[in-house]
Order: C-alpha cells, then structure tokens, then sequence
C-alpha cells in the first residue's frame, strides 16, 4: 500500500472539520443533557420555590430556552463554518488539491472501496446535515419541522463516522500504515 501524503492545506481543512464537528457535537450533546429546556425549567422552578413567586410551566420553559439561546446559536455559527469547510472542501480539488475519492477506480482493495464508499456517504450525510440546518435557519417556516426532523438524523451518521474513522485510524496505524497519525498531525513520519 502507499504511503500518502497530506499536505498543509488538507491537514488544515481536515483538523478545521473536525474540530468543527467536535463543537458542534457539544452543543447537541448539552442541548439534550444539562442544557435540556426541561430541566433548565426544572431548575428554575426550583429555585422559584424558595421564594415568594412563580410561573406557569410554559413560561418556564420559555425562560428555558431563552437562558440556552445563545448556547444554540453557537451551534448555526458552527453550522456557517462547517458548511464553508465543506464548500472549500469540495472547491479544492478543482486546483488539483484534496481529490476527491473515487471507490469505482479499478484495482482497490476491497478494504480501499469500502474506505472510499465510507467517505462519499459521509459526504452526503454531511451534504443533507448543512442543506437542513441552512433551510430550517433561512427557509420557508412551513418546512422548519421536517427539516428539524431530517437534521436531528445526524448526530447518528457522525457518531458511527467518527468511530469508523478513529477504528480505521488505529488499526491502520498497528498494521500496514505505521505513522498515518503523525502525517496527519505534521505532514511526515517524523
């Protein structure tokens, strides 16, 4: 197998993916635990019950998402960012860097197709991830709902990406491709 190797832009694009997704993947991760509107409003209530007021569990939860608002926007920020990534991602190897992989080239493995197959339904999973959230953020209100619907599908194909991915990475590493790691961290084996 050859050695590959990855140049300055490729590893900045590629950390500047991941630590994109890694963000992103925070902010959903506290949206459903701790930044959940329903114990934001849990917590609120009870802190209400030590004093002389109180609200209507619908204004709790109105307070709710007001207090995890800005949390949230942080995720669309990271959408805007990730969704140029990608677009430089994909405007990259019109200049002849990053290509693009292409599992139907003659002679792979059929470990290199289904490396390949991985990367272009990731692509396309990630492709439908940015066009919802864009369309749930900019588009008619009438779609919000099922876009929201599609868009929530996503945190499944990135989880079962990234553990392919690191899986990938490590067995790769302990076998037949000693020092991937450091070439994507530095660009060499050193």
């Amino acid at each position: 197998m050859e050695t590959v190797k990855y140049s300055k832009i490729y590893r900045i694009i590629h950390w500047s993916i991941a630590i994109t997704f890694l963000l992103l993947l925070i902010t959903i991760f506290l949206r459903l635990t701790w930044m959940n509107k329903e114990n934001v409003a849990d917590i609120i209530q009870a802190y209400l019950g030590g004093t002389d007021q109180s609200l209507s569990r619908e204004q709790l939860i109105v307070l709710a998402k007001q207090i995890r608002k800005p949390m949230w926007d942080w995720h669309i920020y990271l959408g805007y960012v990730l969704t140029g990534l990608f677009s430089l991602r994909f405007l990259l190897p019109f200049f002849g860097t990053m290509k693009i992989q292409n599992p139907l080239t003659k002679n792979l493995t059929i470990k290199e197709k289904f490396q390949k197959w991985s990367y272009i339904i990731f692509y396309v999973c990630v492709l439908v991830s940015l066009v919802t959230g864009l369309i749930i953020v900019w588009g008619p209100k009438t779609l919000k709902e099922p876009m929201e619907e599609i868009h929530i599908l996503g945190i499944y194909y990135l989880i079962a990406f990234i553990v392919l991915h690191i899986g990938g990475i490590l067995i790769a590493e302990f076998t037949n491709q000693k020092g991937i790691i450091s070439r994507i961290v530095r660009g060499s084996n050193d």
